[in-house]
């Protein structure tokens, strides 16, 4: 439509041009070439009058867009600011609300978590109760059962394929779990018997991929057998062997056997391995550590299938000495796990200088939003951030299907529990045919010897 009027208007210039040069050449009498001068003269001040008004009238519409523009600038920004102010205000509400949430439910959770210690402790009084029971023949009734939520439990054990050295979860022998009316003294003495006499036992309990459940590892653990039989874990007497400086010696013995067992699992795969339970004490015991070292220097070749698992409390504690002691085993290739995590408050960079490949986290502390809310470290970050420092998760203390189902979302790849097996004790052929586990030397004199006893013996291991 421009166009056509610019069209219009440009022929109307040339007629009227035209008729002035007309004009001048037939009434004035002019000639024809300043009749022609005058008309282009003419045609030429209607062109630049044309265009000059083109310009003021375009001037002033681009003018009166651009104040539209400005003023709907403004409007905008306006209208950002108060959305800025809602949102930041919708935000401080939602904090207020999820702060006054989390007080609500910290007590909530302290209070549970104080139940279940009073129903477990309820559970162990009926099951020491119900063992101290007898039928007229002298036979023991069996112990209570776990509270009502380990009731709900059906263990699924590996099969013997799986478990090669283990015995049937029926097979070992049940007793109370608690010392009950002895001294720390008399308590100390029990348990430097049981290792003079070798009745500190191996159990194997399967750690196992997720959600495939194969068996991937196993984790070596002690048990105290009385002279009557019962049976005593270890965390009611490794405090007091501790204490008493005998740790040295259980582990001793707990190391040996672990050799002898990953040698064994090495015949059935290569794939299978086994974690150790040190002490953090053993590490800075000169004389034990130097038999120690040399004993898995002889068995370095087992650097890929023996993990030695600390706690997360001890590893806090150590000092130069521990560090340098696991320095050392690390140069052997045998790599390190951190278990009973009380919190996620750990640098993964820290554990994987110092070798540790493994972190296990009790499943109840991952899926406890309240518990990790104040750690360093989002339980559900926690998986990818150890596995892009070379360390891998293991959710431990797993007793139902809903729980597996929530480590999954968590990324997490391995698992432990009774949901998959119940520690169960090795079969006695699977340590058949070796020498019994070398003395801890009491004195600087005997090492000389236990170094000759290794050497020795080192074809059996």
């Amino acid at each position: 439509m421009l166009r056509l009027s610019a069209i219009f208007i440009a022929v109307c210039m040339v007629l009227i041009a035209g008729s002035i040069g007309a004009v001048l050449y037939f009434g004035l009498k002019l000639d024809v070439r300043t009749a022609a001068i005058a008309a282009l003269g003419a045609l030429i001040v209607m062109a630049l009058y044309n265009s000059i008004t083109s310009r003021l009238r375009d001037r002033g519409v681009l003018g009166d867009q651009i104040a539209d523009l400005s003023r709907g600038t403004a409007d905008l920004s306006r209208q950002m600011a108060e959305m800025s102010r809602r949102l930041a205000a919708v935000e401080s509400r939602v904090e207020q609300t999820v702060n006054r949430a989390r007080g609500a439910v910290d007590p909530i959770a302290a209070e549970i978590g104080e139940l279940g210690g009073l129903v477990r402790q309820l559970a162990e009084t009926v099951a020491a109760h119900e063992s101290m029971l007898g039928t007229p023949n002298g036979v023991q009734h069996q112990p209570a059962a776990a509270p009502a939520a380990a009731m709900a439990i059906a263990p699924a054990a590996p099969d013997e394929a799986e478990a090669p050295l283990a015995l049937k979860e029926t097979d070992a022998v049940s007793g109370p779990r608690r010392f009950k009316s002895l001294s720390r003294e008399q308590i100390s003495d029990m348990v430097a018997s049981a290792a003079d006499a070798n009745r500190i036992d191996l159990y194997l309990q399967p750690i196992v991929t997720l959600p495939q459940r194969k068996v991937r590892f196993y984790e070596a653990l002690s048990r105290l057998r009385t002279e009557d039989g019962e049976i005593i874990p270890a965390v009611d007497f490794v405090d007091i062997a501790e204490s008493a400086g005998l740790m040295p010696k259980i582990d001793n013995m707990l190391v040996f056997r672990c050799v002898q067992v990953v040698r064994r699992l090495q015949l059935k795969s290569r794939d299978v391995g086994l974690f150790c339970n040190i002490n953090g004490t053993t590490l800075t015991d000169a004389v034990f550590f130097k038999q120690f070292l040399d004993f898995m220097r002889a068995n370095r070749a087992l650097g890929g299938s023996l993990m030695f698992e600390f706690t997360q409390a001890a590893y806090r504690s150590f000092g130069p000495i521990e560090h340098e002691s696991l320095a050392a085993l690390a140069d052997c290739g045998f790599r390190f796990s951190m278990d009973h995590v009380t919190d996620l408050r750990f640098e993964p960079k820290e554990l994987a200088d110092r070798s540790f490949r493994f972190v296990k986290v009790p499943a109840n502390l991952l899926l406890n939003r309240a518990a990790t809310a104040q750690s360093d470290i989002q339980a559900e970050d926690l998986a990818d951030l150890l596995a892009r420092n070379g360390i891998d998760l293991i959710g431990e203390r797993i007793e139902n299907e809903s729980t597996v189902v929530d480590l999954l979302d968590y990324d997490v790849r391995f698992g432990q529990g009774f949901l998959f097996s119940a520690p169960r004790p090795v079969r006695a052929e699977a340590l058949q045919g070796a020498a019994s586990p070398p003395p801890a030397p009491e004195n600087p004199a005997a090492t000389k010897t236990l170094s000759e006893y290794l050497a020795a013996n080192a074809h059996t291991v």
